[in-house]
């Protein structure tokens, strides 16, 4: 089951940073799911995925992104 971080409201950097340290607390394999309304929370969270060499893919349901994240193995 994913982890949920609730960053709807939060402009960036926040949920970036509140990501990058929920990441940090998953296990290889697992998957973080950010939940965000600022339209720039998809660029910040996805080169943080990149950065780490991490699975990412964004859903738009209105004013609002869901962010997924599924930690690297390495």
């Amino acid at each position: 089951m994913p982890q949920l971080l609730d960053a709807r409201g939060l402009l960036c950097p926040l949920p970036a940073l509140k990501a990058r340290r929920a990441l940090a607390a998953l296990a290889p394999g697992e998957t973080l799911v950010v939940l965000a309304t600022d339209p720039e929370a998809p660029v910040d969270v996805g080169a943080l995925a990149a950065e780490g060499g991490h699975e990412f893919a964004v859903e738009q349901d209105g004013r609002e992104w869901r962010l997924s994240i599924r930690k690297s193995e390495a």
